[in-house]
């Protein structure tokens, strides 16, 4: 692994931001840290950087123990989410602090920076000042900053935060990319999970100062090892009696269940053609749009759930009766989650016209 921690504690006062973490993250990755506001995700990042020392644990950078050696000397390259540029500097000068502070002869920083504004995509940019750029512009210079001396690890707290959505998602492409290319170890906060699923080889999922679960995003998303990352991750809508819907029976200890729009089927009255038995009446009783799609929340008997209907089909409205079919649900105890599959749904209940 090349940057690990172990074992990690973290306490300020009463609170523990970390409570014995550990993972790994291998040469060359985009992981990312996802868990919602104050789960502890920043904290590490900060350690790893040098800017925060753990109460207890130890931290390797490609296997060295780091946890003595100040910041400036973990070759670590930070973006911050405000860019945290220097306002009264050029691009280019912005982009040559660091190297500069290195002492690093002129004519190398001249090639370095010039190198940087090609990667970045900011050629041409090098005389203007940070006031003069847009958001997306700005947060490239701060990565250039952060890759310039080349770093063996790059670290990002919420890079995108302070951007709007199109050009966010420019930017992560651009990132996924860049790290890919340049193949530099890299982790980044945040708490959009699109963007986790999106950019990361890795998620670590963060909750109360521990991790939930680590793995890619798909593992993430088709198979949440706790109730927390089965409720976290996803568009949830959380049940309760789910034993009393058609071809479900209740798991000892599991007293609710998660149902995502993706393991439900919509139909207006006459459109289903299969698993009739299988099949709920339910009531509209809100439609949002939604832009590619319309969500609706449908009442099943008191049961409320969210599905999701394509713009293509016929819309559905307010206090409409409809027929529901529920494929899967995950249901859930204090500690585990386990996925049921509907047992109405045989393929002999197969109906066509």
């Amino acid at each position: 692994m090349y940057v690990e921690m172990r074992n990690i504690y973290k306490q300020y006062g009463n609170f523990r931001a970390s409570d014995n973490v550990s993972f790994g993250i291998e040469k060359g990755k985009l992981a990312a840290l996802l868990g919602p506001s104050g789960s502890g995700k920043t904290t590490l990042l900060r350690m790893i950087a040098g800017l925060e020392n753990p109460n207890a644990g130890d931290i390797f950078i490609d296997g060295k123990r780091v946890n003595d050696i100040p910041a400036a000397k973990r070759g670590i390259g930070f973006v911050f989410q405000s860019y945290a540029l220097f306002r009264y500097m050029t691009v280019f000068d912005n982009i040559a602090f660091g190297l500069e502070i290195a002492k690093m002869p002129k004519k190398q920083i001249k090639e370095r920076v010039f190198e940087l504004l090609e990667l970045t995509g900011l050629s041409g940019l090098e005389n203007r000042y940070p006031n003069q750029l847009s958001g997306g512009q700005r947060q490239r210079v701060a990565f250039a900053r952060a890759l310039a001396p080349n770093p063996q690890v790059l670290l990002l707290d919420e890079p995108f935060a302070a951007i709007d959505a199109k050009v966010r998602s420019e930017l992560r492409l651009w990132l996924k990319e860049m790290v890919s290319k340049l193949g530099i170890t890299s982790i980044f906060v945040t708490h959009d999970q699109d963007e986790a699923v999106e950019v990361a080889d890795e998620i670590l999922i963060t909750n109360h100062g521990k991790i939930e679960q680590m793995g890619s995003p798909l593992e993430i998303y088709k198979s949440p090892k706790t109730p927390f990352v089965a409720q976290f991750v996803g568009r949830s809508s959380i049940v309760e009696n789910y034993e009393s819907l058609k071809g479900f029976e209740k798991i000892e200890h599991a007293q609710k269940a998660i149902v995502r729009p993706e393991f439900l089927e919509l139909a207006k009255k006459g459109e289903l053609k299969r698993y009739m038995s299988a099949s709920e009446k339910g009531i509209v009783e809100d439609v949002i749009f939604s832009g590619s799609r319309r969500d609706v929340v449908v009442n099943i008997n008191g049961i409320k759930v969210t599905a999701e209907r394509s713009l293509e089909k016929d819309p559905v409205s307010v206090g409409e009766e409809v027929d529901i079919i529920i494929y899967r649900l995950y249901v859930f105890d204090e500690k585990e989650t386990y996925l049921l599959e509907n047992k109405e749904m045989q393929e002999g209940d197969v109906f066509y016209i």
